[in-house]
């Protein structure tokens, strides 16, 4: 069997949309051999939040089309899997049979850029909106969180008579009214944080993991990217056989670390300087997308299925060694930080032939997209940044109008922090400027010689800056004593303006992290009433004393090292006006406070612990919030 490249005819501006046809010895067809799905299992189902809903137009549903001709959606989102870890995009080590496939039956975005990292570009894929307007532009410090304000892609498939469904990582609110249940999806099941062992998460494996089944903790079997798609792959097959147009979300939280993976899929890479864990947790993901691909064929779903592949940020793992001649990785504002691959495949829906097309786009265009591509209307509240690729996608028209995209994240948003891309031209921290089309390593600072493109961009820029800059240090507020949600546990990752995201740092944070107070949540208080507040050092089905040291765990292919002691005799608590304090015990695994609280107060909740002198000492990194 034989892949075909088939090529595109047309031009975007003045220059051709190229094509570039990949060597044969790099696009493995997918094995026949590979396992069949299983499509049964229960499945709950529940409504979206009111709150939300209500922003959505109630005239979706007249707009729409009629199931039977509605596509379905998939959208695959990889986490910290860079644009040169595709063996179709020129990785010389790397074998991706799966994705080369998809390569070449799609419609490529070869200049798509997601944010540097993964809850800002999450939260753009969802809203349609650049992270600075909808809040969530870093992945702690309380930046990860998505406005509830905002009507999101699945608040609007849902209205408009889709089956949503959410399967992986989450990453923009561990809470309500943050969760994925709360944003439009009816079924959910995901990991809190940033990863398996975040400080949501503390001690999670990636081996027969305990995850999250619409709110409700639970131990499932298997590898935890595995699990991701088999549940999809469950929840799609159940849509299908009974009429229902579905929006399957599908965003794994591999290849991120740590990298725990079977041998059999890093055996292969196990040589001096390859990331062998890193490329073995890909190879994974590739034998998964074929498994995809085998129940959407059986299923006879393929042909009208738009199914989009992207990852989330640059490259970590595999940078080393190939980074597809881009400067950076995750994290930076070149190139290498934030261009992704962005593979776009629907057998039934008139899009041009596969191809490739360098015009700039982003993660915020893929939902005016959609909408656009299945027939449902754009939510009255929402307002997007990103354009509509539809036409493009079909070749009416052949181009975009001329546009500048900013690419911009962080936990302090600071004026020219950013990259600004205006067709080939990047314009770096508002002084350097690479063409690059010629200089995809970025390292001809053309600045001096082309001012005309550098005032430009700046001045675009400038517009930016001032319709955000009102509202850059605004935070968005986590729930205390919703009917949602009681109790609701919180977590240092969601402290304002202090970084502690994961067990490593829970015990560093006094090395410049905050200081011996740790951080405050900003709460936002639904209902009046008496509240219970429990502030503890180790989440609390750690069940350990408050100055216990974390004795470590073994995982399934690791070792989590264990914690320090801390000599905490008492604790602090600071909330809507009042301070409180109070001594602990050496056996006590919290220290608990009762406070009264006026529905709708918005405020800071800061607790932290004292040693037996009286001594600030740490932060309570987790709280537990109950109305009583």
């Amino acid at each position: 069997m034989k892949l075909s490249f088939l090529d595109c005819d047309g031009h975007l501006g003045n220059r051709p949309i190229r094509s570039h046809p990949v060597p044969a010895d790099q696009c493995s067809p997918v094995k026949s051999t590979l396992e069949k799905i299983v499509h049964t299992a229960s499945r709950r189902e529940f409504l979206c939040s009111a709150g939300v809903a209500s922003c959505v137009s109630a005239s979706l549903l007249a707009r729409t089309r009629p199931a039977s001709e509605r596509p379905n959606v998939i959208i695959v989102l990889t986490d910290d899997q860079g644009y040169g870890d595709l063996s179709c995009h020129g990785n010389p080590v790397l074998k991706t049979p799966a994705m080369d496939r998809l390569f070449h039956e799609s419609v490529r975005f070869t200049d798509f850029h997601s944010a540097p990292m993964c809850s800002p570009t999450r939260g753009q894929l969802l809203s349609g909106m650049d992270a600075a307007h909808n809040r969530a532009t870093a992945t702690e410090a309380g930046r990860c969180l998505l406005r509830r304000d905002i009507p999101t892609m699945a608040d609007a498939f849902a209205a408009g008579g889709y089956r949503t469904g959410a399967f992986g990582k989450w990453h923009l609110g561990d809470s309500y009214p943050y969760r994925p249940m709360d944003r439009g999806f009816l079924q959910a099941k995901y990991h809190l944080g940033g990863a398996l062992v975040s400080a949501s998460e503390f001690e999670n494996d990636y081996f027969d993991g305990i995850f999250h089944d619409e709110g409700v903790k639970r131990r499932f079997s298997g590898y935890c990217t595995d699990f991701w798609f088999d549940e999809a792959v469950k929840w799609m097959g159940r849509c299908g056989r009974n009429g229902e147009p579905f929006f399957c979300y599908l965003p794994t939280n591999a290849p991120h670390g740590p990298r725990w993976v079977a041998e059999k899929y890093s055996s292969p890479y196990q040589k001096p300087d390859l990331p062998a864990e890193y490329f073995g947790m890909i190879a994974n993901i590739d034998e998964n997308l074929a498994k995809l691909e085998i129940f959407l064929r059986e299923a006879g779903l393929r042909d009208n299925t738009i199914l989009i592949f992207m990852s989330d940020n640059g490259g970590t793992g595999g940078v080393k060694v190939f980074n597809a001649g881009m400067r950076a990785a995750k994290t930076s504002i070149y190139d290498g930080g934030h261009r992704v691959p962005c593979f776009v495949r629907w057998p039934a829906g008139k899009l041009r032939a596969p191809c490739n097309i360098d015009a700039p786009a982003q993660m915020q265009d893929i939902m005016p997209t959609l909408l656009e591509l299945c027939g449902i209307g754009k939510p009255q509240n929402a307002k997007f940044d990103g354009q509509n690729l539809a036409g493009l996608l079909r070749g009416k028209p052949n181009s975009l109008p001329d546009r500048m995209l900013i690419v911009q994240y962080g936990r302090n948003l600071e004026k020219w922090d950013a990259s600004v891309i205006w067709n080939q031209w990047r314009l770096i921290k508002g002084e350097e400027l690479y063409d690059f089309h010629a200089d995809p390593a970025e390292k001809n600072d053309l600045a001096g010689q082309r001012s005309d493109v550098v005032k430009k961009m700046r001045a675009h820029y400038e517009k930016w800056w001032a319709g955000i800059e009102p509202t850059v240090h605004e935070f968005c507020l986590l729930s205390i004593g919703s009917e949602k949600e009681n109790p609701v546990t919180l977590s240092c990752s969601d402290w304002q303006e202090c970084s502690c995201r994961n067990s490593s740092t829970l015990d560093t944070i006094l090395e410049g992290q905050g200081g011996p107070r740790g951080g405050p949540w900003g709460v936002l208080v639904e209902r009046d009433g008496n509240y219970e507040i429990s502030l503890r050092r180790w989440p609390q089905d750690q069940n350990l004393p408050l100055s216990a040291a974390y004795p470590g765990k073994k995982v399934t292919v690791a070792t989590l090292k264990a914690g320090k002691a801390f000599p905490i005799a008492g604790a602090k608590l600071r909330i809507a006006g009042q301070e409180l304090a109070i001594r602990t015990n050496r056996a006590d695994t919290a220290a608990v406070f009762r406070v009264k609280l006026r529905g709708g107060t918005k405020t800071l909740l800061h607790g932290w612990f004292l040693d037996a002198a009286g001594n600030d000492l740490c932060g309570a990194y987790y709280a537990t919030v109950r109305q009583l």
